[in-house]
This record gives C-alpha cells, structure tokens and sequence, in this order.
C-alpha cells in the first residue's frame, strides 16, 4: 500500500502542476501542500479531500492509499439514532454519495481506533 503522502505528489506530479497551481485549485496553501506531501500532516479535512481527490481525478479510496483487499465492510451500527438518519439521508439515494458517506464513516471508524 503506498502512503498518502506518495499518492498526492505522484498525481501532482502526472497531471503537471505545481504545489502552488494545486493548493488553489483545492482551495489551501502551498505550505499544506508541502506538508502533505512531506507527511507532516497525516490527517486531511473532508473537505480538502474531496476537492484533492477530484482535482487529482481520483477516489478518496485512491487517494487514502485503500488498495481493495483493505477494504472491509464498515461494521453495522446498533444505534437506531443512526440508522434513521442514514436511512432518511438524502446521501444514501444515490449511489456515489453511499459509497462516500462509508469512506467517511470508516475513516472516522479508523481514527476512533488509532486514538485508543
């Protein structure tokens, strides 16, 4: 698996741009972008993912560096609470937007884990 650091600068990288043309187009500084492609910064925000990932042409998947054997089945949540949202969610109509909210369930899953 490679680290997100590889990934974000080798796309750069393959689509031509600088650090400076890609923090705008993601909407950051070019010191995050340094940052994260040194791995100073591990964790990214959702929202400077998603605008990485499609400024780079690639999934989230991609771009955390998931291969998919590590994908896992994000676990069943037993609060109702949960599942009425979810199941209300204008989000799990469409079938991209299903499979963004699990990368982003399992990443927070991930970090709740990592935290322990």
């Amino acid at each position: 698996m490679k680290a997100v650091k590889d990934i974000i600068k080798e796309k750069r990288l393959e689509h031509g741009l600088t650090m400076k043309e890609l923090a705008q187009k993601v909407g950051v500084s070019e010191g995050t972008i340094s940052r994260w492609e040194s791995g100073e910064i591990a964790n990214m925000r959702r929202g400077a993912m998603v605008a990485l990932s499609k400024v780079l042409d690639i999934s989230p998947e991609v771009l955390m560096g998931w291969d998919k054997e590590d994908k896992e089945e994000i676990p069943v949540l037993d609060d109702p609470d949960i599942r009425i949202l979810a199941r209300n969610s204008q989000l799990t109509k469409d079938p991209a937007k299903q499979q963004m909210l699990k990368n982003v369930i399992k990443a927070m899953l991930e970090d709740a884990a990592h935290e322990k």
